[in-house]
């Protein structure tokens, strides 16, 4: 173990504007490295911070590096969690607090984290490689021992704990509708949120990625502009008045994408705010391509500005997508819509109810990096191979069927849908649902195969009823169904609820305006 040189380069950036911490290493033995210097501003007190399993800079212990500018000390520290009072407490003995350390050599008040306490005090302009290298591994074991016997493991992806810190968040959303997206992610790492303007499709996006992210220097939320009508906003073009000069669009996409290459097991998230502003075909076309293929994308053919030649969609981005469908948007095209998972957002009148009664929203900063410790088995799961469903044989029979039903319509699926609804399922029972197959299928329906429903009235008026009527325990009902002349029950006489009053949305557009499609239902 050595980490001299990456506490000299710490220091040196603390001495810059620079806050980005991406080129720093994530781990020494088998603990997490976190590293700020600040946020939007230079902090007036950077750190470094050692995490085990289950600890959080909000809320546990953990060693940490603390320079102070002001005093130009760097101070080694057993760091305790201002935020939350930590579970376990230290086994120090005779360490003083960072406040009384300030006070007694008459350096005045810490900025910050004055409560934990001092191990070791250095001058900065004076560090001796041996001594701090020595002071770090003694750190360390007194950090294991302490905390020996409370981990259990490596951290797993858990996403009811996201579920519940976004409701304490203030973001009113249903635990299915997680779960959902966050097996989509890991089946197919491309999302695309559709629904109501101001139903918390940003939100839900942006929030997720805080959570499982250790900074944000991870996610890029980039607004789509209506007159985007090339690549030039998300991937920069070459100087041609420069030659060897790249110009970086100021989204920071590249350094995104040059950045979740360099460090694989991180999770790193792109959000499109209101996608489809402009054609999705003319500015994400080397996304589209580069995510299938896992060929990179060329962006010069020369040195250029310190950008590479090429940089690769990797498995560990995550494209998120969020959809608003009026006069000014655009469609989606089949071939963006089988590359992606749609998830729609609506709001019930219960959920409408719970927000007025509820007080102020709470800042959603509080999810920052609360995730992060399952973030590398997150990334895992998205890149490997996931266990088969309990369900598959039976989900297989159900898409074949499926499959007969839409080829009159042109809207029949193919081979990368399938394995991805099959992926689909094996990840929602990898998170520990127990979904029935009618569950797994109502949302495979919803997200995969519905989508790409759109035509004239002669063209989908007999695949609409085909589909409803496999929704139904009793075909039958199926006209009186779409009617609006019979409500449905319970789960005896409907087997895919969402699919079949998705269906009956769109029937009536297809009804009213002879002409409809799964997005202005």
């Amino acid at each position: 173990m050595e980490f001299f040189e990456q506490l000299t380069r710490f220091l040196a950036q603390c001495q810059t504007e620079n806050l980005k911490t991406s080129h720093f290493a994530g781990k020494l033995e088998g603990l997490k490295i976190k590293i700020s210097f600040g946020k939007g501003n230079p902090a007036r007190v950077p750190w470094i911070a050692f995490l085990a399993p289950g600890q959080h800079i909000s809320n546990g212990i953990y060693p940490f590096y603390l320079f102070y500018k002001n005093q130009q000390l760097l101070v080694l520290a057993f760091g305790v969690s201002e935020t939350l009072s930590p579970e376990i407490p230290w086994q120090q003995s005779g360490a003083e607090t960072i406040n009384s350390y300030f006070k007694r050599h008459g350096l005045g008040k810490p900025a910050r984290y004055g409560g934990s306490f001092v191990f070791r005090v250095y001058e900065v302009a004076d560090l001796d490689k041996q001594q701090v290298e020595a002071d770090l591994r003694e750190m360390l074991g007194i950090y294991k021992a302490t905390l020996s016997g409370s981990i259990t493991g490596p951290p797993q992806f858990d996403y009811q704990a996201f579920h519940q810190m976004a409701l304490e968040c203030g973001l009113q959303i249903d635990p299915e509708l997680v779960l959902r997206f966050t097996a989509a992610l890991i089946a197919k790492p491309f999302v695309i949120l559709t629904g109501l303007s101001g139903a918390g499709k940003t939100r839900l996006a942006h929030a997720f990625a805080q959570w499982i992210c250790e900074t944000e220097d991870q996610i890029c939320l980039v607004p789509v502009g209506a007159d985007w009508t090339n690549r030039e906003p998300l991937l920069g073009f070459p100087n041609a008045l420069e030659p060897g000069q790249y110009v970086k669009p100021e989204s920071g996409v590249v350094d995104l994408l040059i950045s979740a290459e360099i460090n694989a097991d991180k999770p790193y998230f792109l959000i499109l705010d209101e996608m489809n502003l402009s054609h999705v075909e003319r500015y994400f076309a080397d996304f589209l391509s580069g995510m299938e293929s896992g060929e990179p994308i060329r962006l010069h053919n020369e040195t250029a500005g310190g950008v590479p030649p090429r940089v690769r969609v990797t498995p560990n981005l995550f494209i998120v997508g969020t959809v608003n469908i009026d006069e000014t948007t655009y469609m989606f095209s089949p071939k963006v819509l089988d590359r992606a998972s749609v998830i729609e957002f609506s709001i019930l009148k219960e959920e409408m109810q719970k927000f007025l009664k509820s007080g102020p929203i709470p800042a959603a900063g509080s999810l920052a990096g609360n995730g992060a410790d399952g973030a590398e088995a997150f990334v895992a799961m998205a890149r490997n191979s996931v266990p088969e469903s309990p369900v598959r044989a039976q989900l297989s029979d159900e898409l074949l069927a499926l499959f007969e039903i839409l080829k009159p319509a042109g809207a029949e699926f193919g081979y990368r849908s399938a394995a991805e609804i099959l992926r689909f399922a094996g990840v929602i029972h990898q998170l520990g649902a127990k979904w029935p197959v009618q569950k797994v299928m109502d949302a495979a329906l919803m997200q995969k195969l519905l989508p790409k429903i759109y035509g004239s009235r002669r063209k989908l008026e007999p695949v609409l009823k085909a589909l409803g009527k496999r929704c139904l325990a009793d075909p039958d009902l199926l006209d009186d169904y779409l009617a609006g002349k019979k409500d449905l029950l319970g789960p005896e006489e409907v087997y895919y609820p969402a699919a079949l009053e998705k269906i009956r949305r769109i029937y009536r557009n297809l009804i009213d305006h002879g002409f409809a499609s799964f997005a202005e239902a």
